[in-house]
C-alpha cells in the first residue's frame, strides 16, 4: 500500500493532537495536597526542559558567562548536593534526574531557578548583592528545587498551551501546518518564560524550607533572606521577587513554620552530599 496523501495525513495528525491533549488533561495533586490541572505530563516537561537548558547553557558558554571559580563551584555544589540528598530521600523518582547547576556571571541579576528534571542555575548577583550565608543560599535553592519537585514547570507549560490553544486550533482547522507548528513552538517558548503563580511560589516556600531544614540548614535563614530581599532597591526589584508574595507577608508565613522545621533536624545534622554537576 502507498503512503497517505499529505492532506489526509494532516487531518489524522490534527485529530491525534486533539485526542492527545484531551487525554493529557488531568487533575494531579502537588506535594502539599493542592489540586493541579495539567495539559502536559511531568515527564514531557522534563524532556522539553532538558532541550531548553542545553540551549541556554550553550549560549552562556559562547558568551563566556559560566563561572569557573573553584571555590564558588564547590560551595554551590555542596549546598545544593545536600538539598538534593533530601529531595531524593522524599521523592525517590528524582534519583535519576540530571541534577546540575550553572553559575551565571551576572552581578546585576538576583535570581536562581530549577527546571523540571533538576537542571538549575544561580546568578552571581545573589552573592554580590545579598552577601548570602550558606543557610540563606540553601533556602533559595531549596525553594527552586521545590518548584521542580511540585511539577510547577509542567503547570507553566500547561498554562502556555492553554493560552495558545486558539492559535493551534486555528492552524489545524485550516490545514495550515505552519500555523499549527508556530502555535506549538510559541507555547513551548512561553512555558519557559511564564512566571510561577503566587500559589506555586508559596508552595515552593513550604517545600523548600523543609528541604533546607532536613539538610541541616537553619530555617531562620528563610526570614533573614527575605529581609535582605526586601531591602533591595524598590526601583529595581530582583527577578526572584517579581511574582512572589510581598516580602513582609512571606516573612510572616515562614516565621510560623520555623518551630516545626526545627523539630525536623534539631541538632542541625548536615546531610550527605549528592554529587551535583557544575556546568562549566
Amino acid at each position: 500500500m502507498g503512503s497517505p496523501s499529505p492532506r489526509p495525513l494532516r487531518r489524522i495528525t490534527a485529530g491525534l493532537l486533539a485526542a492527545t491533549l484531551l487525554t493529557l488533561i488531568a487533575c494531579t495533586t502537588s506535594p502539599t495536597g493542592r489540586s493541579q490541572f495539567m495539559l502536559i505530563s511531568p515527564e514531557a516537561a522534563i524532556v522539553e526542559s532538558r532541550k531548553a537548558y542545553l540551549s541556554t547553557v550553550d549560549e552562556l558558554d559562547r558568551e563566556d558567562k559560566l563561572v569557573d571559580d573553584p571555590r564558588m563551584a564547590d560551595r554551590v555544589a555542596t549546598i545544593t548536593g545536600r538539598l538534593v540528598t533530601e529531595a531524593v530521600a522524599k521523592y525517590p523518582d528524582t534519583a535519576n534526574w540530571e541534577w546540575s547547576v550553572a553559575i551565571i556571571d551576572d552581578d546585576e541579576t538576583v535570581n536562581a531557578w530549577c527546571m523540571a528534571g533538576g537542571r538549575m542555575a544561580a546568578y552571581t548577583g545573589l552573592f554580590e548583592q545579598l552577601q548570602l550565608t550558606d543557610d540563606e543560599f540553601a533556602q533559595i535553592m531549596g525553594h527552586e528545587i521545590a518548584h521542580a519537585l511540585a511539577n510547577h514547570t509542567a503547570e507553566r507549560m500547561s498554562r502556555a498551551i492553554a493560552i495558545n490553544m486558539g492559535v493551534i486550533a486555528a492552524g489545524v482547522a485550516s490545514d495550515n501546518t505552519a500555523a499549527t507548528m508556530a502555535g506549538a513552538a510559541l507555547a513551548a517558548k512561553l512555558a519557559l518564560e511564564l512566571p510561577n503563580s503566587r500559589v506555586a511560589e508559596s508552595e515552593a516556600d513550604e517545600i523548600g524550607i523543609e528541604l533546607a531544614s532536613r539538610a541541616g540548614y537553619d530555617p531562620e535563614a528563610a526570614i533573614t533572606l527575605w529581609q535582605k530581599m526586601g531591602s533591595l532597591s524598590e526601583e529595581r526589584p530582583p527577578e526572584f521577587m517579581s511574582t512572589h508574595p510581598a516580602p513582609e507577608n512571606r516573612q510572616a508565613a515562614l516565621a510560623e513554620m520555623v518551630p516545626q522545621m526545627r523539630e525536623l533536624n534539631p541538632t542541625r545534622q548536615m546531610a550527605s552530599v549528592t554529587p551535583v554537576t557544575i556546568v562549566r
